[in-house]
C-alpha cells in the first residue's frame, strides 16, 4: 500500500459543533477541487465550479 496521499484539504471551516465540517479537498493527481460539508449524520461531496460551470483546478506540482 502507498504512503502517497492523494488528497489534501486546503480550507477547513469546521466548527465542531454538532459534528459540522466544511472543507476544499484537492485531488492531487487532477488539481480538482472538491466541497465537502458535513452536518450531523448527513454529508456530501461535490466538485466546485467557477462562474462559467467548469471545475476548479489548482496547480500541484
Amino acid at each position: 500500500m502507498s504512503k502517497h496521499k492523494r488528497f489534501q484539504v486546503i480550507l477547513d471551516e469546521s466548527t465542531g459543533l454538532m459534528g459540522n465540517e466544511t472543507e476544499i479537498i484537492v485531488d492531487k493527481a487532477t488539481g480538482v477541487n472538491y466541497l465537502f460539508v458535513k452536518n450531523g449524520y448527513g454529508a456530501g461531496l461535490t466538485v466546485l465550479v467557477d462562474a462559467e460551470g467548469k471545475p476548479v483546478i489548482t496547480r500541484t506540482n
